[in-house]
């Protein structure tokens, strides 16, 4: 099963820009290694080299000793070489099983053998720890499922070498175990395994060695043993980053409460949610998948049924039937899904950016000026980083994209802002600055919910932590009550265990 890849100063062009600049490492055979580095730095670039979704402008890809060229992915796959995208690669439409064996049907006496890529969809669905039938549609799914989906498809492929970008991403504690449970059973097996994620910690327990990887080149490459997390996060950006967090900002106790919700009822999600968030407080959202915190804010904006609930913003009763209604009324919400529902990525960065503002902006006629300018403003006060402001949000790294819908969303000036898992994916440099706009927000004198399943981020952005298990709301935790044992004991509804 084991098979080895060596990149030998390997250089990529998009066009007059350089991504990558003769990198050189190898992969060896039944290991684990972390690629680490900031959004850009060219790590999934590299990979969709390996996995043939890229050719390289210049450089050798060797594979077992043999040059390769790949002409597509189905090449790559033909030697046992895998790639599960973060950012999902599904056919929405479809159910699980068509899009596990999608290109690579089954077939008997020349007919499709629907049993058979059936009995085997559902075998890699057990590998996964997926619970589901396969001829469910992929868009009937949620996030975590999806990502499942991803990861047993590439089983279906019998890989050799297979390249994890951001795979746990939106898994639960359990789902996550089962991944790397899998994972080295793989590697037990023979097979090479390339792992990119943020999550330090994951890279230090999970992980052989690092490679580290920035601005397009290969900096250093060092057994997991020998770094710590710090560590591996000041070589990815090449400083120190032991500032994540800023002081936040002072509450005062008779600030104004411009979110109050009470007595939400969300089917088969929510049962008698109430909160509130005052100005300039950052109110975190903490639960386990399926908790029910992403279905809440849904109900609230329009975007799925409530059959109960009482929602006021600034103090006067807000009928929302739609993200529209919300808008108009001072709140905001930037989606945990930033691909499918935050950016319409085959559009440009500047019609992103004012699309939600258009019946503001167009009276009588669109201005495209302005619209340019406020585009130059986001680019700036965002920090995002690209190499063509004419260039369409796919085009963006993971970062990048996250700070465009950040901007997006802020754009309409709302009061209240609700950010669901808003660093999700992105790389550590990324993450601080998005920390540093949310305490400005709050600096400003907005309200802002942060939805997120980084217990480490809640603490250390977050006034108070509301803690869902099941639909319920399990508790409010104050600033001396933050700790991770104290969210996860309220979010596995253990706290009673552990307060004797």
């Amino acid at each position: 099963m084991s098979l080895s890849v060596r990149f030998d100063h390997i250089v990529k062009d998009f066009g007059p820009v350089r991504v990558l600049h003769g990198v050189d490492f190898a992969l060896e055979p039944g290991r684990v290694v972390g690629l680490l580095g900031e959004n850009g730095a060219g790590k999934s670039t590299l990979m969709k080299i390996l996995a043939g979704y890229e050719r390289p402008s210049g450089g050798r890809l060797v594979v077992d000793g043999v040059e390769r060229r790949f002409a597509d992915a189905r090449d790559a796959q033909a030697l046992g070489i895998a790639l599960i995208h973060q950012e999902f690669n599904l056919a929405e439409h479809l159910s699980i099983a068509q899009n596990i064996f999608l290109g690579h049907e089954t077939t008997r006496a020349g007919l499709l053998d629907r049993r058979a890529m059936a009995r085997e969809a559902a075998a890699c669905l057990a590998q996964v720890g997926l619970a589901a039938d396969p001829d469910t549609r992929v868009a009937d799914l949620i996030v975590a499922e999806k990502q499942l989906v991803e990861i047993a498809k590439a089983l279906s492929r019998k890989a050799r070498l297979l390249i994890m970008d951001e795979p746990t991403a939106s898994l639960s504690p359990g789902e996550t175990r089962t991944l790397f449970a899998l994972m080295a059973r793989l590697k037990a097996e023979g097979a090479t395994i390339v792992y990119i994620s943020h999550k330090l910690d994951e890279m230090e327990a999970h992980t052989d060695e690092v490679v580290v990887m920035r601005d397009g080149k290969f900096v250093t490459r060092a057994r997991t043993a020998d770094v710590n997390r710090q560590q591996m996060a000041n070589l990815m950006v090449g400083r120190d980053v032991s500032d994540m967090f800023q002081p936040k900002a002072f509450v005062s106790a008779d600030a104004p409460v411009l979110l109050r919700v009470a007595d939400l009822h969300v089917p088969g999600w929510i049962e008698d949610l109430h909160f509130e968030v005052r100005a300039g407080e950052i109110l975190g959202f903490a639960g386990l998948v399926g908790a029910g915190r992403t279905e809440a804010f849904e109900a609230i904006l329009g975007l799925r049924p409530r059959n109960a609930g009482r929602i006021e913003i600034d103090g006067r009763p807000a009928a929302i039937r739609n993200p529209r209604d919300a808008m108009r009324l001072g709140l905001t919400y930037l989606s945990e899904d930033r691909k499918g529902k935050g950016l319409h990525v085959d559009l440009g960065l500047r019609e992103n950016l004012t699309m939600m503002t258009l019946e503001r902006d167009a009276r009588p006629w669109l201005d495209l000026e302005a619209g340019r300018r406020a585009l130059d403003r986001a680019i700036v006060d965002f920090g995002i980083r690209l190499r063509d402001p004419d260039c369409a949000a796919r085009s963006l790294s993971g970062g990048n994209q996250q700070k465009l819908a950040l901007a997006k969303y802020l754009h309409s000036d709302p009061r209240v802002v609700v950010l669901d898992e808003p660093t999700r994916g992105v790389d550590v440099g990324a993450k601080r600055d998005i920390y540093a706009l949310i305490h400005q927000l709050a600096r400003e004198g907005r309200a802002v919910v942060v939805i997120s399943s980084e217990l480490i981020e809640l603490i250390g952005l977050a006034h108070r932590v509301a803690v869902l298990h099941g639909g319920r709301l399990q508790a409010v935790l104050g600033p001396d009550q933050l700790t991770e044992e104290n969210l996860i004991a309220h979010a596995t509804d253990t706290h009673h265990e552990t307060s004797h």
